[in-house]
């Protein structure tokens, strides 16, 4: 394992700490700390250390460079798959994952819900973990005998420069739609940001794309070996699709074949998701692709949905205009009495997108509640304000208190209807002013109906 740690609360003795800046944080800041908790070496930009300390120019730079070097030819043992976009990382990452372990070729997951090699191993603090972090857990993977690990890469694991210099074997693009704006300004810049996984790609590298986006044309770069895959004419074109409240079933065609799949997830986009991973899959080789798909399953929090008194309560992590009027269109097509929603809009992130979320939910839902998700540093009020905002809708009321809005929604229930709880799936935690609360909502759900 790697002892060298950019994470001073991770140092054990002997340990090297390299103090790396970030946009928002300087490593700088926590030398000591490391020193204190027995760091023997320290790599910096400045400053003078009781312990043996290297200064170079650019910590960054130098940790990066390092680190390629160094684990180069353990890395060449496994192939990593990257896939970035706005929507459908986590459940194309998660569903890729479990298709190759169903094929015998053991696989290893990254991303939002955790770190998972034939079960889950850990949760992780982003999406894309920091880039020394990020070789901890390519060289576990490696010291496991992990053939392939499927990573989600998102816009700000590039902006923090989390994963430079790391060799992607296959790259995918789900989609882009707004979010992230906070930090990326634009549109432009956000997609800026994702076009670095295939401008890093090899000549021996396959990107596949969704060729039904309409960003799709950046992303098919002329020097990589693209692969589209989507509703319109492409490599891996799906022809139809029928769904219920059970599944899906839809047709695909590949070099003039035509294929039917039968899966239990449900929803256009989901089919998305389904025919990324069935792209990858037969590029790498596998076999008897339509029998593994019709056995995965969704990751945690993601269409999650529990049952009660004839009626269906879904927990999903759709947090963005896209997500959550796709995940609320399908519910209203497979939904034969009403369809309730409970969401809430994130803290310290894109402000522009809440109007926009409160507009789509208010139009497709016949009724809804506001609450919290996540606030973060911001006044729990001034979100939901943002949300509101010149608004004339009546068919809603505000909840701050999660739990409780919850109990309402299900009381709202009666017969056949569908209760979509919504933004914060997976999480075990809600953060409110930098304190992680202990919650989660499907917990939440079950204590309430008695489960």
């Amino acid at each position: 394992m790697i002892n060298i740690k950019s994470d001073s609360r991770k140092i054990k003795p002997g340990d090297t700490f390299v103090a790396l800046k970030c946009v928002d944080n300087d490593g700088h800041k926590f030398v000591d700390k490391a020193i204190e908790n027995g760091a023997s070496k320290v790599i910096v930009e400045h400053g003078n250390y009781s312990v043996e300390t290297q200064i170079v120019d650019n910590t960054r730079d130098y940790i990066t460079s390092f680190l390629k070097e160094k684990n180069k030819k353990e890395l060449e043992k496994i192939k990593i798959i990257g896939i970035t976009g706005t929507n459908g990382k986590t459940t194309s990452a998660f569903l890729l994952y479990q298709a190759l372990n169903l094929a015998h070729h053991k696989a290893a997951y990254i991303g939002t819900i955790g770190f998972y090699m034939d079960k889950k191993i850990t949760d992780l603090p982003n999406t894309t973990v920091d880039i020394v972090d990020l070789y901890e857990l390519l060289l576990d993977c490696v010291d496991n005998n992990v053939e392939y690990v499927v990573m989600e890469v998102s816009s700000e694991g590039f902006y923090r420069r989390r994963v430079e210099g790391i060799k992607f074997n296959y790259a995918a693009f789900t989609n882009l739609t707004q979010d992230h704006l906070n930090i990326h300004g634009t549109m432009e810049n956000y997609m800026k940001a994702k076009l670095q996984l295939f401008d890093s790609l090899d000549t021996d590298a396959k990107a596949f794309i969704n060729i039904d986006d309409p960003y799709y044309p950046n992303f098919m770069l002329e020097k990589n070996n693209n692969i589209g895959f989507g509703f319109k004419d492409c490599e891996y074109q799906v022809i139809d699709y029928q769904m219920n409240n059970k599944g899906s079933v839809f047709s695909y065609k590949h070099n003039d074949i035509v294929k039917k799949v039968k899966s239990t997830l449900i929803g256009k986009y989901n089919i998305y998701n389904l025919i990324l991973a069935i792209s990858i899959l037969n590029e790498i080789g596998i076999d008897n692709i339509e029998s593994i798909i019709s056995k995965l399953t969704p990751p945690p929090g993601r269409m999650d949905i529990v049952l009660y008194n004839n009626n269906s309560i879904i927990i999903d992590y759709a947090h963005t205009p896209d997500a959550v009027e796709n995940i609320v269109k399908t519910i209203k097509q497979v939904t034969k009495g009403k369809v309730y929603v409970i969401f809430g809009c994130t803290g310290d992130r894109d402000k522009t997108k809440r109007p926009i979320m409160f507009n789509l939910v208010a139009k497709l839902s016949d009724y809804f509640i506001i609450t919290n998700d996540d606030p973060h540093n911001e006044d729990e009020q001034s979100i939901v304000n943002d949300m509101i905002k010149g608004s004339k809708e009546t068919n809603y009321e505000v909840c701050l208190d999660r739990k409780k809005a919850i109990e309402k929604g299900i009381k709202l229930l009666n017969i056949e209807d569908s209760l979509l709880i919504l933004g914060m799936g997976h999480q075990e935690y809600m953060i409110i002013k930098n304190e992680k609360i202990p919650y989660n909502d499907k917990k939440t759900v079950l204590s309430i109906i008695g489960k």
